[in-house]
């Protein structure tokens, strides 16, 4: 069974915030692989993705999203970002080395919680719930394809999410994969393999 459980779903979903108090409530590690890439490239996604483009972005988030789901780096709680999924290769690591919970939020649910967020540099459109539309269409099938498990975000209040998702973990055997053995295991986690070397392959 795995120890990490990598969370999916569209950007603004609750992934981040259900996951670390997922993390609490188990004692093991939580990591968002967003925060991880800032961490990488030394600066806002919403700056790389102006600078860069999209697919720069997207192969560094394939590096990230294999390194946060090699062996021996749990018990892990893991948000990813809302389109690690769009790479068959990140969707094929997340449904065989973890245990993937597609949080299900409507778009119209999303526009409600997003309409006044500037850092997500996809919806920084006219229309965002137009956008909003368009990447629920586009990656639900996707989310749906990779997932283990499923729980609908609707109204539930974080604790309320994070009580089904226990249960379902519980249902399926893998708190004990996820629940440190003692606290000196839970102190000092594996660490994170080191960056790969840029090559120009």
């Amino acid at each position: 069974m795995s120890s990490v459980v990598a969370l999916v779903g569209l950007p603004g979903g609750g992934k981040s915030t259900v996951g670390r108090q997922l993390a609490r409530r188990l004692g093991a590690r939580f990591l968002d692989a967003d925060a991880v890439l800032e961490e990488r490239i030394g600066m806002p996604i919403r700056s790389y993705f102006e600078q860069h483009g999209e697919q720069p972005f997207r192969d560094l988030e394939e590096q990230v999203i294999d390194e946060l789901t090699s062996p021996g780096l749990g018990p892990l709680i893991l948000a990813t970002g809302g389109g690690a999924v769009l790479r068959e290769g990140n969707r094929k690591r997340l449904h065989e080395r973890t245990t993937v919970i597609y949080l299900r939020s409507t778009p119209e649910e999303l526009f409600k919680r997003l309409r006044h967020d500037t850092q997500r540099p996809l919806l920084q459109v006219a229309d965002p719930l137009a956008k909003l539309r368009e990447l629920h269409a586009q990656r639900h099938p996707l989310y749906e394809e990779v997932a283990h498990y499923r729980v609908d975000t609707g109204r539930p209040s974080v604790a309320t999410l994070v009580n089904m998702i226990l249960m379902q973990l519980d249902m399926a055997g893998l708190v004990p994969e996820l629940t440190p053995a003692n606290d000196a295991q839970a102190a000092s986690p594996a660490p994170l393999p080191p960056p790969p070397v840029a090559s120009n392959d």
